[in-house]
């Protein structure tokens, strides 16, 4: 028994044969490429989340020295407290760090807008 097989069928079998490879490793590459897809947008918001996080951060210590700063005015206008110099000290303490605090944001963001 003799199996004569021409050109283009051994052509036909060689495409066959390397096609199902091809899939297989196209199948992996497209779910390799899902899951990083998948990670990068996990990590992106996990970032976002911080940022905002941050942003609550300087949000509350901006309310806190502003708290602050309205009740040592509000005490010093009494006229039975007795404020000494501590309060003075501390009332020029807080606007000290609050405007650093905003020359260092400015600058962050600044910097940020020039990258």
């Amino acid at each position: 028994m003799e199996v004569n097989i021409g050109l283009g069928q051994m052509v036909l079998a060689f495409v066959a044969a390397m096609g199902i490879p091809s899939a297989i490793m196209g199948l992996i590459i497209w779910r390799l490429e899902r899951r990083i897809d998948k990670r990068e947008k996990e990590q992106a918001a996990q970032e976002q989340g911080q940022k905002d996080l941050f942003v609550l951060v300087v949000q509350g210590t901006n309310a806190a020295i502003a708290l602050g700063e309205a009740t040592a005015r509000a005490v010093q206008r009494i006229p039975d407290a007795h404020c000494n110099g501590d309060m003075h000290d501390a009332l020029d303490y807080a606007a000290d760090i609050k405007h650093k605090q905003k020359d260092f944001l400015t600058r962050q963001g600044v910097s940020s807008l020039m990258d």
